[in-house]
């Protein structure tokens, strides 16, 4: 009996811990995670589609560009060899000019003066490589100069909107002038990686260069780990990118990924190296970066906020068959970035309807006439402006459509003249006919006065 009991005092503990706990309000499970505490000076999150900034710190501020200048190098290589201004398979010999400002703090393949690579083998020493001499020799090709291939780097600087952003060199050996900022070199990296080819280079975790004559073939492996297969720090979504690692600059990096449909571009600027009692080592550029997508793809989604089945409201229609309205839809979806946290709810739908019951639309009514717009807000921003059209098509009714081409009919041209004539011809007709009284009516009365001129000779006679 005892056991019983206990079993009962057991269960009813139980029942009544679960009442309690029931009683407590759950977080919600889609509230959104700060992310906080990088390792950083700067950083920022970006979906590169829409420019949506989804993490920020200090974006804005300076700081030393070093290696990522080799970004924008890429770039206008790239885009040289897209234009048909070099061949990618051009011989390329390697000048003393290419070394005149190459020190011991360079990072080089030691691609020394007089020997000849492909143009193509040139941008992925510059770029996977990280040789500098590489860059400056693509800048001597393609400008003639070191100088007037720097102001053509500034230049597209300025034009991407990157206004923070000063190069003095092309491959990103430190200046103090050389600066840039995180928000700048994601305009810089998001508008370069509409280039193929930059895309290509950028994505490339190891590359082997062409062998040519004496000169032996090099292979190199970029130091992005993030898209190194094995790597610690090998992330499955990361699309491409590159890194920096300067004394003065810390460790640097700009990544791209896609998970989800969506692209994120991350920039970490000023970052470490963790070291650890058991000898390894975090390198914190790689590992923020992983940490920042990781917390993009799990804190925002899509979210289709307007379907073109969404049928917001009416719109009256006269003389309709049938019907005395037509319902307005959305021209397009609407699809926006927002975190998990945000319910679609949170949208606010205004709509403006270019017709009412004063000024209603008249039949025939198209599927697809334009019938107003909708605005799509929340927290006092505007995500949209989209028009409202027809659902559906509206025909004239019968008896209307009747009347309408009776009244079009009589304000035509040739009708107008049909009736002008029928109205001369009636006219003449009646003044004919006026004219043929008139005429018999005097006939008449000339002979009603012969009649009575006859009869009073007749009378005067029979009285002689």
């Amino acid at each position: 009996m005892s056991k019983i009991n206990r079993v009962f005092r057991t269960t009813a503990a139980l029942l009544l811990m679960v009442f309690f706990l029931q009683l407590i309000p759950a977080a919600p499970a889609t509230a959104l995670t700060p992310f906080t505490n990088i390792a950083a000076e700067a950083a920022i999150l970006v979906e590169s589609e829409t420019g949506q900034i989804l993490f920020s710190h200090n974006a804005f501020s300076r700081h030393p560009a070093d290696d990522l200048t080799k970004i924008m190098t890429l770039y206008l290589a790239a885009r040289a060899v897209e234009n048909d201004e070099i061949s990618d398979s051009e011989f390329v010999e390697m000048t003393e000019a290419a070394w005149l400002d190459i020190d011991e703090r360079s990072s080089t393949l030691d691609i020394l003066p007089g020997e000849v690579m492909t143009f193509i083998d040139l941008i992925y020493s510059s770029y996977v490589g990280n040789a500098n001499e590489a860059s400056n020799m693509i800048a001597l090709r393609l400008a003639g100069s070191i100088d007037s291939f720097v102001r053509q780097m500034n230049a597209m600087a300025t034009e991407i909107g990157a206004t923070n952003t000063n190069f003095v060199n092309p491959h990103g050996q430190h200046s103090p002038n050389q600066f840039t900022t995180a928000y700048d070199m994601f305009l810089i990296y998001s508008h370069a990686s509409r280039s193929m080819l930059f895309n290509e280079v950028s994505s490339t975790f190891r590359h082997t260069t062409e062998t040519i004559d004496e000169f032996e073939s090099r292979t190199f492996t970029t130091s992005n780990s993030l898209i190194v297969p094995g790597s610690i720090y090998f992330y499955r979504h990361a699309l491409s990118g590159k890194d920096s690692a300067t004394f003065e600059g810390g460790h640097s990096l700009v990544a791209s990924a896609e998970e989800n449909n969506m692209f994120l571009i991350s920039v970490i600027l000023g970052s470490y190296v963790e070291m650890f009692e058991d000898g390894s080592a975090d390198i914190k550029s790689l590992s923020e970066t992983q940490r920042l997508f990781h917390w993009g793809y799990n804190e925002f989604a899509w979210r289709e906020i307007l379907r073109t089945t969404d049928l917001l409201d009416r719109v009256p229609v006269l003389h309709g068959s049938g019907t005395d309205f037509v319902n307005a839809r959305p021209s397009e979806s609407l699809t926006v970035l927002i975190a998990n946290s945000v319910h679609t709810d949170a949208f606010e739908r205004r709509v403006r309807l270019f017709y009412d019951e004063d000024n209603p639309i008249e039949a025939p009514v198209e599927a697809g006439h334009l019938l107003g717009e909708v605005t799509i807000r929340r927290d006092g921003n505007e995500y949209a402006r989209i028009s409202l059209v027809a659902n559906t098509s509206v025909d004239l009714s019968g008896i209307e459509y009747i009347r309408i081409q009776v009244m079009e009919m009589l304000t035509s041209t040739m009708a107008r003249n049909i009736i002008i004539i029928l109205v001369l011809l009636v006219l003449l007709y009646i003044a004919l006919v006026v004219r043929h009284n008139v005429v018999r009516a005097k006939r008449r009365r000339r002979m009603r006065s012969a009649k009575q001129d006859l009869i009073q000779d007749r009378q005067r006679n029979f009285r002689g």
